[in-house]
């Protein structure tokens, strides 16, 4: 098959651009797969020469400067925690491959897609905005964390919020808000009850978390790729939708994408 274009629309409408897979190159070694570009969820052909996967998805976390970031993020890709991390100076990433496994109206389970999820690392203080923000409309969905011991961290949520809906792809973009540091129960100075009540203000879900101890760290990331899944499932023509994409009806499960299976991709899912 050729290219295929849906129109590039306006801001709050999501288009998608899917470009077919050419063939591998000799010995497998220059491999294609699809990158997701939110102002049009859609698809850019990238050269990659360590592997293949179906889809590349940029997240982005955001909040105040050691709210606890960094160790989230390494302890998602990683599995592992660093007290000693410094602050964040500027933008940094981790990457981290799963298998996206979605069911079926039926309840049948669907293929799984390979998706490579970039995570963006963003510094929190206030002379990092201008550049911080400025990766906001590059993410097809957000990561907002606040400190559960920090009270203040949890009232700048709402700015935060405010800076997302101004220069995020959408109006409405997929958000997943994070208490962190939920093991340090002894220094708590925001009750659940209260993050609660403000991600239901928002129309977005809440988690409270641990980069410490990992507590529902993968369930908070898992939770943003079914709705950015979904949202592309809603935003594409269903005649041409690639296999594998959450039915509107279905749970998506993500899974590590085994090393072995990561081994041999060469093959497309087109």
């Amino acid at each position: 098959g050729g290219d295929k274009l849906l129109k590039r629309h306006p801001r709050g409408h999501l288009g998608v651009h899917v470009r077919a897979k050419p063939p591998s190159a000799p010995g497998g070694t220059q491999l294609r797969a699809r990158e997701v570009l939110p102002g049009g969820v859609g698809a850019r052909s990238l050269t990659m020469s360590d592997g293949d996967y179906d889809y590349l998805i940029k997240f982005l976390a955001l909040g105040d400067s050691g709210v606890g970031k960094t160790s989230f993020l390494c302890q998602y890709t990683d599995g592992k925690f660093n007290s000693k991390f410094i602050t964040t100076v500027g933008i940094d990433f981790r990457e981290k491959r799963v298998v996206y496994k979605s069911n079926g109206r039926d309840g049948a389970p669907g293929r799984g897609q390979r998706i490579h999820i970039q995570l963006w690392d963003t510094a929190g203080q206030e002379r990092f905005r201008s550049l911080t923000t400025a990766f906001f409309r590059d993410a097809m969905g957000f990561l907002l964390l606040f400190d559960l011991t920090n009270e203040q961290s949890f009232l700048n949520v709402r700015n935060w919020m405010t800076q997302l809906q101004t220069h995020a792809y959408c109006e409405n973009p997929d958000v997943v808000l994070c208490g962190n540091k939920c093991d340090l129960d002894d220094e708590r100075m925001v009750k659940e009850r209260e993050a609660k009540e403000l991600a239901e203000k928002f129309g977005i879900p809440y988690f409270e978390t641990s980069a410490a101890t990992g507590h529902n760290v993968s369930q908070a990331v898992e939770l943003l790729l079914d709705l950015i899944m979904k949202r592309m499932e809603r935003c594409v023509d269903k005649s041409w939708m690639p296999q594998g994409l959450a039915q509107p009806n279905g749970h998506g499960v993500v899974e590590k994408l085994p090393e072995e299976v990561e081994s041999n991709t060469g093959k497309c899912s087109c």
